[in-house]
């Protein structure tokens, strides 16, 4: 079967999706596909790819930071933002 080739903007809509390997075999290998030979999008989601390893690096040397989320959001909340 032909892996059809993606825009950019489609890949980018799904780029955590294809980083969290959530999308299905078919999808997957259209946007490898497409970041083997775009380098427009290639350079973003390496960008990504590294941030998500730094999180679980993170994650990994402190594991009782599972509440360092919600201390973020309420501190952003008393300093005016209030959609989080």
């Amino acid at each position: 079967m032909k892996t059809p080739m993606l825009d950019c903007e489609s890949v980018m809509r799904q780029l955590w999706d294809y980083l969290d390997k959530e999308l299905t075999p078919e999808r997957m290998a259209a946007i490898e596909a497409h970041l083997a030979m775009c380098g427009r999008c290639h350079p973003q989601a390496e960008f990504e790819r590294s941030f998500l390893r730094a999180i679980a690096r993170v994650h990994a040397d402190h594991p009782d930071s599972a509440g360092l989320g919600e201390r973020v959001r309420a501190s952003l909340r008393l300093q005016g933002f209030q959609s989080l």
